[in-house]
């Protein structure tokens, strides 16, 4: 009887049914207190995100093992509790002290499956260390165990790791092969265990938004998200959403991207708040191109330690023209993380525009981004480098050679990113002024402001001088009342991120009423962002 709840709940498991599964390792249980039932029990309640219950069987489920003297099932329980207790709780300290008891019962024994997971965990923290090259010999160890035990979900998770280790390396070519099989394998069904299937999921999308390619992103999540859906894998489905909300945000579908955005935050609930993380950056990039400034702070600073918060924050620093502060995030970041590696651009590409802004020389920052640019060749990446090829050589009054590349910035953005066509379009306009070619460089700023919600303040002060708004009418310090009025923001909210009184609130309040000849303040943002000063 035992045997028959069982086999009827691994079943359940294989198909995704994780409810049924569930009632019928209970029903197991409710004949025999068995190790094999609580290991079931733990699986079927991990998807169904009632983390309790999945620790409270996985850990009985260890004990019982210990008791039968079966070393090698109690490491992979200690293994999966590892994993839990960092993806559910967040304690790096428990999940070691699981991770090292695992590998002391393993010692003993001749190389198996569980050996395998092991070295693919240990994988997973050298990637955090940025340790490509252990992370590619444990990954390839840990194929080995897969292929000579038959065990597909090791082998091809595996495989997965060693594309992103490749990746991470600049290898783009062999790595994405290795991510793309893997994850055929993964949707095909042929994982044992649905679970490091959709960690695979999960490894390919974030190697395509690193390497920015954007269009082999959108495929797969298509792929993704219909696997999620019929294995009713909520967190799954959310995490593929806010990927694929980025790409959408990207390609400037911003209505979508927001309504996908609001899914995944659905379905990445608190019980995860690893992968809810992954929303929650991405709804903070998207409300920072609406230029929702106060929003979007807000959001990064729920996960300050994500390295897209860190982005965001950076870029918003910049936008408000503090470039300093910028300057001081992105060289901490660079520190940490190895030369060589492919994660060096983002912040190599945002120290460029910190440099420029602070009329230092930017061609060391530069040169390394190139080259990066140039190894991973995406079409995204390849505009990102003539955009700071061209910021530079404005910056050296080089005006000619500044609009060459700009322009090829544009027409590499056009159809791919209008957000970013349109700030590159500016710069192109800034040299083309320079040049004298004023009707040119309106023809190139009118173009642009359709896609720029919220001018910068050095961008509105190039729109006034091309006739195109008129001048300033506001303080600094107004500008940043309104803004966060126009997030929502009530006078109490708008004190305390100012660090200002509230009386100091409603003065400002009452003079941007007075020079707006605004009665209210949704007239008053929307008559500021008419102006450009928003």
């Amino acid at each position: 009887m035992t045997e028959d709840f069982l086999a009827a709940g691994r079943a359940a498991l294989t198909r995704g049914a994780w409810s049924a599964a569930r009632g019928q390792f209970e029903r197991a249980l409710e004949t025999a207190t068995t190790p094999e039932a609580l290991e079931g029990l733990s699986w079927a309640t991990w998807w169904l995100e009632d983390v309790p219950a999945c620790l409270e069987a996985r850990e009985r489920a260890y004990r019982l093992y210990r008791k039968a003297d079966d070393a090698r099932a109690a490491a992979r329980m200690a293994l999966w509790l590892g994993d839990d207790h960092n993806e559910f709780r967040g304690a790096g300290a428990v999940a070691e002290g699981w991770f090292n008891r695992a590998a002391r019962l393993l010692e003993e024994l001749e190389p198996c499956p569980e050996l395998g997971w092991l070295r693919v965990f240990e994988a997973h923290a050298a990637l955090g260390r940025h340790d490509t090259g252990r992370a590619r010999e444990l990954a390839v160890q840990a194929q080995e165990l897969g292929r000579r035990h038959r065990a597909v979900d090791l082998e091809m998770f595996s495989l997965a790791t060693e594309g992103l280790a490749l990746v991470e390396e600049g290898a783009v070519e062999q790595g994405m092969r290795c991510l793309d099989e893997a994850t055929a394998a993964a949707l095909a069904g042929e994982y044992e265990n649905l679970a490091p299937a959709a960690w695979t999921c999960c490894r390919l999308i974030s190697a395509c938004e690193e390497i920015r390619d954007y269009e082999r992103g959108a495929q797969w999540c298509r792929q993704v998200q219909e696997f999620s859906r019929r294995m009713e894998a909520r967190f799954v489905t959310g995490v593929c959403r806010a990927h694929y909300a980025a790409i959408l945000g990207w390609h400037g579908d911003w209505i979508e991207a927001e309504r996908e955005l609001t899914k995944a935050h659905e379905d990445l609930t608190l019980k995860r708040p690893y992968w809810r993380a992954e929303a929650v950056v991405r709804l903070g990039e998207l409300r920072r191109r609406q230029g929702q400034v106060g929003q979007a702070e807000a959001l990064f600073n729920e996960v300050p330690s994500h390295p897209l918060a860190k982005r965001g924050l950076a870029e918003l620093s910049l936008d408000r023209g503090d470039a300093a502060a910028a300057r001081d995030v992105l060289e901490r970041m660079l520190r940490r993380i190895p030369a060589g590696s492919v994660s060096r651009a983002w912040p190599l590409e945002l120290l460029v525009r910190a440099d420029v802004a602070l009329g230092e020389t930017a061609e060391l920052h530069l040169a390394e981004f190139c080259a990066i640019a140039d190894l991973l060749r995406t079409r995204p990446f390849r505009a990102a480098a003539r955009f700071a090829e061209g910021i530079c050589a404005a910056a050296r009054g080089e005006h000619e050679e500044a609009c060459a590349c700009l322009e090829e910035a544009v027409d590499l953005y056009e159809g791919l990113a209008p957000f970013e066509a349109a700030h590159a379009r500016l710069e192109f306009a800034r040299s083309l002024l320079a040049l004298g070619r004023t009707d040119a460089a309106r023809r190139e700023a009118r173009t642009a402001l359709p896609s720029i919600p919220v001018p910068r303040q050095d961008q509105v002060e190039l729109l006034v001088a091309l006739g195109l708004v008129g001048p300033p009418v506001l303080s600094a310090r107004q500008v940043d009342v309104l803004r966060l009025i126009a997030d929502g923001l009530g006078d109490r909210e708008i004190a305390g991120q100012l660090v200002i009184s509230e009386h100091t609130v409603h003065r400002h309040v009452a003079n941007i009423f007075t020079r707006l000849d605004c009665s209210t303040r949704a007239a008053a943002v929307s008559r500021a962002a008419g102006l450009g000063l928003l």
